[in-house]
């Protein structure tokens, strides 16, 4: 979906980033996390204008949000496409029907300092869509509601959430649940790929028992869906091979702990299994980050 700054904003975001006075988005990542390598979706993002493609159509954020049930189109969507599966088939040689799909990276990370400066409220929505000149019925002003009603939906019991609307507040966020010792880790898939059936060839777990997921949202600048909760969160490196011979090294977080989701949450209905009785686990796209321990 594309969206459009207004060229004040872009004049504006581009200043701030050449002043001398103030951090450019990229430098306070290497500011406060040295040791933690960027991922390429975050270069990506840094850098707007270059269309470049990241992959998705694993699992969107609206089935990220745990507190949510089912849509329609959720339910009825391909049935063979795995968007959720259970922690016992993350071992090598299991055979998964997935699809990376390509969309274009067009929204980009804006300085803090600019985007605190932009309404980013259900309160505020005619003054949102004005901004960016979005009209009220359009599929670009569906889509800025739905991100803003998740990022104003009440925590589930034990969770902990924040939509970043810069790269700083993400990184502050995770910092602050995390410590400042993280990596950020994404799925990074060599091309497009049509639906189909991927073998796993390898799994590694990450160290830590404690992680943040953040998604990506669409809206007309870039905005991470951040959360994380008390209970275990795991993180898998994941190497996939397709059967046209595609590879992806897919990052897949599996949560021990479900008994504080919504019942009718999808992955539920999917997997045919009740809240809080098994491990649920499912990949992430390209431009999805996991925050784990170093």
């Amino acid at each position: 979906m594309e969206f459009h700054l207004p060229p004040i904003l872009a004049f504006l975001s581009l200043m701030l980033v050449v002043s001398h006075a103030t951090l450019s988005p990229e430098a306070y990542w290497n500011s406060v996390l040295p040791n933690s390598p960027m991922p390429k979706v975050v270069k990506d993002l840094l850098h707007p204008g270059k269309g470049k493609p990241v992959y998705g159509g694993v699992i969107s954020a609206s089935q990220a949000n745990y507190g949510f049930s089912a849509t329609e189109d959720q339910l009825h969507y391909n049935p063979n496409v795995v968007r959720f599966f259970l922690e016992n088939d993350l071992k090598k040689y299991t055979k998964m029907t997935l699809q990376f799909t390509k969309t274009t990276t067009s929204t980009t990370f804006l300085p803090r300092q600019v985007a605190e400066k932009i309404p980013f409220s259900s309160k505020k929505m005619p003054q949102i869509l004005d901004y960016f000149s979005v009209k009220p019925n359009s599929k670009e002003a569906k889509a800025i509601k739905q991100t803003i009603k998740e990022c104003e939906a009440p925590e589930i019991k034990g969770e902990a959430k924040y939509c970043a609307t810069s790269l700083e507040s993400m990184i502050d966020f995770c910092c602050t649940r995390l410590g400042k010792s993280i990596q950020a880790i994404s799925t990074e898939v060599k091309k497009e790929t049509p639906l189909q059936t991927y073998t796993i060839e390898g799994v590694k777990k990450m160290a830590s028992d404690a992680a943040v997921v953040c998604h990506k949202q669409d809206y007309a600048y870039t905005v991470f869906y951040c959360h994380t909760t008390q209970t275990t969160i795991k993180a898998y490196k994941v190497s996939l091979v397709g059967v046209d011979g595609t590879k992806a090294e897919a990052v897949a977080v599996c949560h021990t702990d479900t008994s504080d989701w919504n019942p009718k949450h999808l992955a539920f209905q999917l997997l045919k299994v009740k809240p809080g009785t098994v491990p649920i686990c499912h990949f992430l796209p390209e431009d999805h980050i996991v925050w784990v321990h170093i």
